[in-house]
């Protein structure tokens, strides 16, 4: 039995190095929920909360996150004492959707468990991989801009760039960067930008041989994907229509897509995440780790999770210093030629900074079981 003494909440704010841009608005300051569970023995596992301070991702918030841990979740754990992370999904199913939140405990479990059982996370979930490859966004409203951030982090190593589209602005700036780049491993992420009127529109992206266009059509759909799938050549990669290992298995059966990007909050936490990487790895169909514009606690666990084998195109795993003048982790997450190492020391790999974590607190709670 995993004993627990106690729960810290913290949600902290830092402002972006530069906006983030996507046709559903800006994100210039990023709010989070940071979990602390702290063992009977002194031991403590860190967590994520990856909900943004408002519902343009998914209809989760902060603040209904916050509602979630402490009125139902955590009331959950003080009555039911669990033995493994793996029993955490199952305990939370009561509770319906509210996926980041659920996440937000079930990985600072797993982080916990890891450490008391003296193993890196990512072999307690069965991860293979030393180093695991970058990716990184462009998230733009200009030409000109996309293009100065692809060189730079280029320079920087990284393996894959991907660019975020819309309607306003998918052609010209695909064909401009093919251009400059005619052999860049490009994804682009529409963010359910289209509809099926723009069928042709979508197809006219096919001569710029993307690895990939990114949940093009509605964030909740299926059905309409499968039928886009059969007309473009471009591999359709589902995101938030991916909440569940059920949703990834109703999306390959109906060939909704022939990618998935696996996100730990969006799909609830790690086990959730597992199950859909080891069922995609079965059916042959490739899985990338998305990111959230995380702090240093969910980008670690995304490394740790990025390590297991069906994980074979680089993801959303970028330096600390793509969003951030300082982290709240230490050593900072770096990429190196390209690739990010997976830690070997027990848990998440990496120590919390304390004292950047006091400067971005901006609330705190502490539930003692």
């Amino acid at each position: 039995m995993i004993k627990l003494n106690s729960i810290e909440i913290n949600v902290i704010e830092m402002p972006l190095k530069d906006p983030f841009l996507t046709h559903l608005g800006a994100v210039e300051v990023r709010e989070g929920i940071i979990i602390k569970i702290n063992n009977s023995d002194g031991v403590s596992g860190f967590g994520e909360g990856v909900a943004f301070s408002t519902p343009w991702y998914t209809e989760e918030t902060v603040k209904t996150s916050l509602h979630m841990i402490t009125d139902f979740l955590i009331p959950l754990l003080q009555k039911n004492p669990v033995d493994h992370p793996r029993q955490v999904s199952q305990l939370f199913s009561s509770v319906r959707r509210n996926n980041m939140a659920k996440a937000a405990l079930e990985t600072a479990l797993w982080d916990l468990y890891s450490k008391c059982h003296s193993q890196p996370l990512s072999k307690s979930l069965g991860g293979i991989y030393s180093a695991v490859a970058a990716g990184v966004v462009v998230a733009t409203d200009s030409t000109t801009n996309a293009l100065r951030q692809i060189d730079q982090y280029l320079q920087e190593g990284y393996q894959r760039i991907k660019v975020k589209i819309s309607p306003k602005l998918d052609y010209s700036l695909l064909s401009e960067i093919r251009r400059v780049y005619p052999d860049l491993a490009i994804m682009a992420d529409a963010n359910s930008a289209y509809t099926l009127a723009d069928m042709d529109r979508i197809k006219a992206l096919d001569e710029f041989n993307l690895m990939m266009i990114e949940q093009p059509l509605s964030v909740d759909d299926i059905l309409e994907h499968a039928l886009l799938q059969k007309e473009i050549n471009t591999p359709i990669c589902l995101d938030e229509s991916i909440n569940s290992f059920d949703d990834a298995r109703k999306a390959i059966e109906f060939g909704s897509c022939k990618v998935i990007n696996i996100k730990v909050g969006r799909v609830g936490g790690l086990n959730e995440a597992k199950r859909i990487h080891d069922y995609c790895y079965e059916k042959g169909i490739p899985v990338w780790c998305g990111g959230m514009i995380e702090f240093g606690i969910s980008r670690a666990h995304n490394i740790s999770l990025a390590s297991l084998p069906g994980f074979s195109i680089p993801g959303d795993i970028s330096s600390s210093n793509r969003f951030w003048e300082e982290d709240i982790i230490t050593p900072e997450v770096k990429v190196q030629n390209g690739s990010v190492a997976v830690p070997k020391s027990p848990g998440i790999g990496f120590e919390i900074n304390e004292k950047r974590l006091q400067e971005v607190l901006q609330w705190k709670e502490t539930i003692v079981f």
